[in-house]
């Protein structure tokens, strides 16, 4: 019996027992559909990753600090005290204690700017500016970071220099737009906004004041310096779907005014040309290569560093990890559906127990007969994955504009992505299981002797 022949039969033996069939389909149906809902969230998650990733970071550019944690992204940090060094600051973690990190400093950034892979360096600066204003207008509070000019802002007025932003001038969110005074985005390009920034205590100050018996006299409470800076405002940025911020779009300044403004707040304390960590831009480092050979001679002088690669990596192990534990249920089900299989293939050859017999008598192979229920088995398979990739597909697109609007994504943004050839791949897959599932029913066929088979009733 040629295969075509078999597989056109055990297709007519399946429609003459439609219930029996399409209730043992539905069982592996519906591991099928989890597989494809969890395959879609993955590829979607994934994509959303890849996309936060490249709106918040330069592929090219390398995060380098001196505390290990820099670079750590396999789980908590180490709370473990640390041996006393002027160059450890404290990171507070709100209301939770707080970090003992080892900063790099303006010395350790003249060494990294003077290696010749290296395009440039922006240190890290921690800016806590007091407000922003115009005259006549209120104070409002805002975030402050230094503008990446290897990653543009979305914006809704005004546009932005291919390098670093002029000094002076400033990326207003659009949510002060109003509030600022401005009839709209458009209006308030050109325009300045003032800045207030207040010096930090240091330790001087704190040492006069003990002195003078902690007197909270008027005049003698030490009282930091506030500088006011006048910003010319060069574009409008707009709400991120793919924003690490996460108290408001911040105010981007240029280089040298975030510079200035950090060294003001920070002068006289311990925090003067300490950072955090430094974002180090390498020549050729969007390709993985190069940036973990970058990587490794950096390490080798004393720095922690991490690449976008090993973040983008980190956020990937989350996802997987989750999608895993999902994975792990559909495949429990495709193992209980497994059994219901082999029952129903069973089942198929005690009831057809006479056909066979007399098929083995007009000179039928036993290896057909074999293969004639394995077939069977594999359309089980078949109209199941069928069945459970339909049924997702349909639910996604369904609910993927809910998610969308419910997660805020933003338009072009779906949780749920089908890849064609993964589908095929798990149907493929299911056929395959479900062939191994007809095995054993399949072998009993096949040894059957056709005398007795042909005495049953």
């Amino acid at each position: 019996m040629k295969m075509l022949d078999i597989i056109a039969r055990a297709g007519r033996s399946l429609r003459g027992a439609k219930a029996r069939t399409l209730l043992t389909s539905l069982a592996i149906a519906v591991g099928a559909f989890t597989l494809t809902l969890t395959l879609a969230a993955g590829n979607g998650i994934s994509a959303y990753v890849d996309r936060l990733v490249q709106s918040n970071f330069d592929p090219a550019e390398l995060i380098v600090g001196r505390d290990k944690e820099v670079e750590n992204t396999t789980g908590a940090p180490d709370s473990t005290p640390k041996e006393y060094d002027e160059s450890i600051g404290n990171l507070s973690l709100g209301g939770q204690g707080s970090m003992q990190l080892k900063q790099i400093t303006d010395e350790d950034i003249r060494i990294i700017e003077q290696l010749d892979y290296v395009d440039r360096v922006r240190p890290n600066y921690q800016i806590n500016a007091d407000y922003i204003t115009r005259p006549d207008k209120k104070r409002y509070t805002l975030s402050v970071q230094s503008y990446n000019p290897g990653q543009k802002p979305e914006l809704s007025a005004g546009s932005l220099p291919s390098s670093d932003l002029a000094k002076g001038s400033i990326v207003l969110p659009a949510s002060y737009v109003r509030i600022l005074g401005f009839k709209s985005a458009q209006d308030a390009i050109g325009n300045t906004v003032d800045i207030a920034a207040q010096q930090s205590l240091n330790e001087a100050a704190v040492r006069e004041f003990i002195a003078n018996g902690l007197s909270a006299q008027p005049g003698n409470t030490p009282e930091p310096k506030r500088k006011v800076t006048t910003y010319k405002i060069a574009a409008i940025s707009k709400p991120s779907v793919t924003s690490l911020a996460t108290v408001g779009m911040p105010v981007l300044l240029s280089s040298n005014d975030a510079n200035e403004m950090y060294d003001f707040i920070s002068a006289g304390t311990q925090q003067y040309g300490k950072y955090l960590y430094a974002f180090v831009r390498v020549n050729g480092a969007e390709n993985k290569a190069v940036a973990n050979d970058a990587k490794k001679k950096l390490k080798s002088m004393g720095f922690t560093v991490m690449t976008s690669q090993d973040l983008q990596a980190s956020l990937q192990t989350i996802v997987n990890v989750l999608q895993s534990l999902v994975v792990v249920f559909a495949i429990i089900t495709i193992i209980a559906s497994i059994f219901g299989i082999v029952n129903t293939m069973y089942i198929s050859v005690l009831e057809r127990t006479r056909e066979i017999g007399l098929m083995k008598a007009l000179g039928t192979r036993s290896s057909s007969i074999a293969w004639l229920f394995r077939i069977e088995a594999a359309w089980i398979g078949l109209l199941g994955g069928l069945i459970g990739a339909i049924f997702a597909i349909l639910l996604s697109l369904a609910v993927n504009p809910l998610l969308t609007k419910q997660l805020s994504l933003g338009e072009g943004n779906t949780i749920l992505m089908h890849d064609p050839l993964q589908i095929a791949g798990l149907i493929l897959g299911l056929i395959l299981v479900a062939i191994l599932a007809g095995w054993l029913p399949a072998r009993k066929a096949a040894k059957l002797d056709p005398i007795e088979a042909l005495r049953t009733e």
